[in-house]
């Protein structure tokens, strides 16, 4: 198999089929990434005894001809683009929830010896729980630990399927022997407690993908290549897979006849690990894991994990991989390779790495992408020109303000936007001192809107008459969330801030009158010296130095107060978070969140739940948790709660201008997420 270049589009289950077999939606999906330019398409998991062995009835099937009318549609439109087609196969093993809600036992190749530490659940909403319970019924599962007529079953399923894929048209299809799943779980020692030919020796516990790659390579001879995915290490237990058996596994999966090896990552529990695999928070975390395997290997390595371009174009340079397999990357920019190619790598819509998406397969639900509203729905594009151009104004430079611009420019509508800051990016570039990803995502907007010639005017107050001035036909508020101060004694003391206030501290720009007079002092030099220009520098210079005391308390347990506490204790500060309710990191998407308040507890963080505060003195903050009352030091309070949606300016505009728009948190607070989808909402409706 020829592919037209290095980048992989990795699996990653959308949830489009209805009973396995593949619609329209799922088509539309994939031929948007191939169209965009992607040399390989790995479909999500498809099940080979399907609906035996599967995660979802949404993915699609492999087990019987039915099926194949969906895979030929699907393979047919991919190469019609350009692309090549490899299908994943797969028996998800210990995670085949649809065995679980049809009362068949999971089959596994040994029963598990005990339950995963479920811990992290506390930080999710009862509606979470719910959902989650929902997609097992409620059902506790069983297991049934694979005989000799099983393997032997087993091994004719992947070959059948692999001969339906054949017959389908596909390229290649992917054998999964990771994650977990059936084959992963005969490899990894942590779930391979056999003592027959199965289990035991590293040669034993790989003997059943050894027979899947040897039983498909018969069954579809040359006309497939033949991929397999392997975790270059499993994440969290002990015994997991090392990478060295890795490296030993995939040299046997070599001689058995693959052409290519998958190198992946698994945390072994999605509760609370999940961010170390499949998923890595890290940048380029498999690339490593991948040269080990390269080192070893004569055949083609494909790595995976947060795969950024320049990062996959460094490792194939290196010679650790000769392909880079991009997930999330091509879903936030299904044209990412076509735009790489055209020279324009600022173009490229970035990943923000918020799990959003992730987070909807939990439930068994199509992703979301915080930044790409299309994602699930590529029906929503191309953008439709207007037929009436409009002026729309703009008030605020936010995520949601300038998402609005981007996308009512593309489609022919002049805009300007004003913002009373003296820079882009409102709480977006505040958040990404915590949060360097976020400054991505403003980079780019920085990026398109000066592309497209938006008219952006800073340091400029938005009133009624000012924007009567600008005659509009259209205004979208942008401003974003209020946030008070809270209503206890000490509330007003000038070492409590809230977001705005400390906002306008570590940038130099906005309201400090409430500011004791050595901060702003400081506040005023690092803005003359420009280091609140710059984040990365922010972020590197206060890890140095903070003029803030040793104690601070963060009130507020929520996404902004959860990173903050991280932040400041990251920074050798004593902090302590105080959350009115149970759940911390709302609303964090669920894997986002889980490491979030792991780490911040690693950062020593202390942490009190269900807390309210009673007042606050110059030294201390007082609450109570229960019918106990607590105390700690706090040479410095920053309130994290009390965050509403508000529009004034809209409210005031009524009857001045004929259509008045909101966006973003000042219509309701969901953050990033929110800002984009609210923006891409109104402007594509202008």
């Amino acid at each position: 198999m020829t592919v037209p270049n290095r980048v992989v589009l990795p699996a990653m289950d959308m949830n489009l089929c209805e009973d396995g077999e593949i619609e329209k939606g799922d088509i539309d999906h994939f031929v948007a990434r191939s169209a965009g330019g992607t040399g390989l398409i790995i479909t999500g998991c498809c099940a080979v005894a399907y609906p035996v062995g599967c995660a979802s009835t949404k993915e699609p099937g492999l087990s019987e001809d039915r099926f194949i009318p969906g895979l030929k549609a699907l393979a047919d439109a991919v190469h019609d683009t350009g692309s090549k087609l490899c299908v994943q196969m797969t028996h998800h093993g210990r995670i085949a929830r649809i065995d679980t809600i049809n009362d068949r036992p999971m089959l596994v190749p040994s029963t598990p010896e005990a339950p995963r530490d479920m811990s992290a659940l506390a930080d999710n909403t009862p509606a979470e729980l719910q959902r989650m319970a929902a997609v097992s019924g409620g059902k506790a599962p069983t297991y049934h630990e694979a005989t000799q007529d099983d393997i032997d079953w087993l091994v004719r399923c992947f070959a059948e399927a692999a001969g339906r894929v054949k017959a389908a048209g596909g390229d290649a299809v992917e054998i999964h022997c990771a994650h977990g799943y059936v084959l992963g779980g005969f490899l990894s020692r942590a779930d391979n407690k056999r003592t027959d030919g199965y289990g035991g020796s590293l040669e034993n516990r790989a003997r059943l993908a050894v027979e899947v790659i040897r039983a498909v390579r018969a069954e579809v001879g040359d006309s497939l290549a033949i991929l397999i995915r392997v975790a270059g290490r499993e994440f969290g237990e002990d015994d997991g897979l090392t990478t060295e058996e890795a490296v030993a596994a995939s040299k046997l999966f070599e001689a058995a006849g693959a052409d290519a090896i998958h190198v992946t990552g698994w945390g072994r529990n999605a509760f609370s690990n999940f961010t170390d695999g499949p998923l890595p928070d890290k940048v380029g975390a498999y690339v490593e894991l991948a040269g080990e395997v390269k080192n070893a290997v004569s055949i083609p390595v494909i790595t995976v994990g947060r795969v950024l371009p320049e990062v996959g174009e460094k490792a194939i340079a290196e010679g650790k991989a000769d392909f880079a397999a991009m997930g999330r990357q091509l879903l936030a920019d299904p044209d990412l390779v076509n735009k790489l190619a055209a020279g324009t790598p600022e173009r490229v819509r970035p990943c923000i790495n918020c799990y959003v998406c992730v987070q909807e397969n939990f439930w068994d639900d199509t992703p979301l992408c915080a930044v790409n509203p299309a994602l699930g729905d590529e029906t929503l594009l191309p953008l439709v020109r207007t037929a009436t151009p409009k002026h729309v104004v703009v008030v605020g430079a936010g995520p949601g303000g300038l998402e609005v611009a981007r996308v009512a420019t593309e489609r022919g509508h002049r805009v300007t936007v004003v913002d009373k800051a003296d820079r882009l990016g409102g709480t977006l570039w505040f958040s990404s001192l915590t949060t360097p990803d976020n400054g991505r995502l403003l980079k780019w907007l920085e990026s398109e809107t000066s592309r497209l010639g938006v008219d952006i005017r800073l340091n400029t107050e938005a009133t009624v008459s000012s924007i009567k001035a600008l005659d509009a036909d259209v205004v979208v508020v942008a401003t974003g969330a209020v946030r008070e101060r809270p209503s206890v004694p000490g509330g007003d003391l000038p070492h409590v801030h809230t977001g705005d206030t400390l906002r306008a501290l570590m940038t130099g720009a906005g309201d400090t009158s409430q500011v004791p007079p050595f901060l702003r002092t400081m506040a005023k030099l690092g803005k003359l010296s420009g280091i609140t220009k710059r984040p990365a520098l922010i972020r590197a210079v206060t890890r140095k130095f903070l003029p803030m005391g040793k104690n601070v308390v963060v009130v507020g347990g929520s996404l902004v107060g959860l990173e903050l506490a991280e932040f400041l204790a990251e920074r050798g500060r004593n902090v302590t978070l105080l959350e009115e309710g149970q759940q911390l990191g709302v609303p964090m998407a669920m894997p986002r969140r889980w490491t979030a308040v792991r780490h911040a507890k690693e950062h020593g963080v202390v942490i009190h739940r269900n807390a309210t505060v009673q007042r606050i003195t110059k030294d201390h903050v007082e609450f109570r948790v229960g019918d106990e009352t607590l105390t700690a030091p706090a040479a410095m309070v920053v309130v994290a709660s009390g965050v509403s949606a508000q529009a004034p300016l809209a409210e005031a505009l009524a009857g001045v201008v004929a259509d008045v728009q909101v966006v973003g948190d000042a219509v309701s607070v969901d953050y990033i997420e929110g800002a984009i989808h609210t923006a891409w909402k109104v402007a594509t409706a202008l």
